[in-house]
């Protein structure tokens, strides 16, 4: 069965950042654009790879990979919460599928999903239960971070099994690109925050939750004015992945290490390792086509903003 992609930058700062009207319409038009090509496409059940910021995923054990088998939306920055309508019987013969295929990956009956794996559904259909999804966890704030051959191969396997199936799968990529937001590292957290990083203490209290959300949101705008110290963006970085990308070849990925990324690109430019894998999962199915591509560097959304529409030649 044909598969489609849609991969987009995701940012909690959608709803709360001060844009210039003319970024917000040209935000609204892309966002349309997508629309309509998931409208058209028209699919039985969405396969989203999307990263977590220590929401669901903690160091107390942390996964590469994880596949849900059943998932709930904790509704961070406003996203809505609930329950995913996630088909246990697709997750299942994937994950099963992928670790025969040779690439581990844990799996998740119960997972727990924040904004970077929910607000490209919001967008798309209005609705994280609109359609059945899959989620696929892909480790991108939390280091050391596997290869991203390796995340290349996980794609890959996804996208065989897939095309396989009788049901027309839409994939998401969510995440990236070249960002820094002021997300805790392990390396010079503070005893409070190392506790946070471990998943220990509980679950989050409202209030912390919102200090947290606040100091975010004041980065952003500390970062606009050009006062923040968070590392700048990296249009130039951006474009280059978004060609090799629509290239169709995504073997010289292979050769970018963790560190070179996080150099230029800041710590959570992992997450294109989203967009990688579901590219990947979409070429395994054969040639494909970017029928839309978007990207402006926001930092107001503290984000290189990239969103990309990709079908494969033979559906279309």
């Amino acid at each position: 069965m044909p598969l489609a992609l849609v991969a987009t930058s995701h940012s909690p700062l959608l709803a709360h950042a001060d844009l210039d009207p003319e970024v917000s319409a040209e935000l609204e038009a892309t966002f349309e654009q997508a629309r309509r090509f998931a409208a058209d496409f028209d699919p039985d059940v969405v396969v989203s790879f999307g990263p977590d910021h220590y929401n669901g995923f903690f160091y107390n054990l942390m996964p590469a990979f994880c596949v849900g088998y059943g998932a709930e939306s904790i509704g961070d920055y406003g996203s809505q919460a609930g329950r995913l309508d996630v088909p246990e019987d697709l997750a299942k013969g994937l994950a099963e599928a992928v670790i025969g295929d040779g690439v581990d990956l844990a799996v998740s009956l119960d997972m727990q999903v924040d904004h970077g794996a929910v607000q490209p559904m919001e967008i798309l259909f209005g609705d994280i239960r609109a359609k059945p999804v899959v989620p696929v966890f892909v480790n991108s704030v939390a280091p050391p971070f596997t290869p991203l051959a390796r995340v290349r191969r996980l794609g890959e396997a996804v996208g065989r099994y897939l095309a396989g199936q009788d049901r027309k799968v839409l994939l998401i990529a969510s995440g990236g690109l070249s960002h820094d937001p002021p997300v805790p590292r392990l390396d010079t957290a503070t005893a409070q925050q190392r506790t946070m990083l471990l998943g220990q203490g509980g679950p989050i209290t409202p209030e912390a939750r919102q200090a947290r959300q606040q100091r975010v949101i004041d980065t952003a705008k500390e970062f606009a004015a050009g006062t923040a110290t968070i590392q700048d963006l990296a249009p130039e970085w951006d474009r280059e992945l978004m060609a090799i990308l629509a290239s169709g070849d995504l073997s010289p990925l292979d050769a970018w290490t963790p560190e070179e990324m996080t150099r230029i690109a800041g710590n959570s430019s992992h997450e294109v390792r989203t967009w990688i894998a579901a590219y990947a999962a979409l070429a395994a199915a054969g040639p494909y086509e970017v029928r839309h591509s978007y990207y402006r560097p926001i930092r107001e959304l503290i984000a290189g903003f990239g969103l990309t529409t990709v079908e494969s030649r033979a559906h279309h």
